[in-house]
């Protein structure tokens, strides 16, 4: 099974999905550097329906919300480990600064984001109630994030190892 799609592949899957009665969750992020919090946030939102579609910040998503450096690996290297998790289904990149008009095309039957995120904050939240769907928040794994595994980098080994 093709897990990474294109933006123009997404509407025909949805509706193919829609018409086999599946409950559809998405979810989306950068994912650069994949660590545990994100297996684990995954895998309990893969668990809220049939098919989990992961909307994927391209590198030019990431450079716009990111700081400097973002991302640390490429687009083309992020979805292909997230594809390689049994918990996710389907990955589609997005350009934008927000993940908005892609969650206009997949209209989610479950929008998933971190706890971290209030709910007046998650991009897509009004939209996915506004039609019957669901917003839930996922707690997130304490004292794990990529801008913390980079932060320990930096203090245990500097700027400029490169071995």
């Amino acid at each position: 099974m093709k897990k990474i799609i294109s933006r123009l592949e997404i509407n025909s899957l949805v509706s193919k999905l829609k018409k086999k009665g599946r409950t559809i969750v998405f979810t989306n992020g950068c994912f650069d550097l994949l660590h545990v919090g994100h297996v684990r946030y995954l895998q309990q939102a893969r668990a809220l329906g049939d098919c989990l579609i992961v909307g994927l910040n391209s590198d030019q998503s990431v450079r716009q919300i990111k700081d400097q450096g973002r991302p640390l690996i490429s687009e083309e290297q992020r979805a292909e480990v997230l594809a390689a998790l049994a918990c996710v289904d389907y990955i589609v990149f997005f350009d934008e600064a927000d993940p908005f008009r892609l969650i206009e095309e997949v209209r989610p039957d479950v929008l998933v984001k971190g706890a971290d995120w209030s709910l007046d904050n998650i991009i897509g939240a009004d939209l996915v109630s506004s039609y019957g769907g669901e917003v839930r928040r996922i707690e997130l794994v304490p004292s794990i994030s990529t801008s913390e595994i980079i932060n320990r980098i930096v203090s245990r080994y500097g700027k400029t190892r490169q071995d």
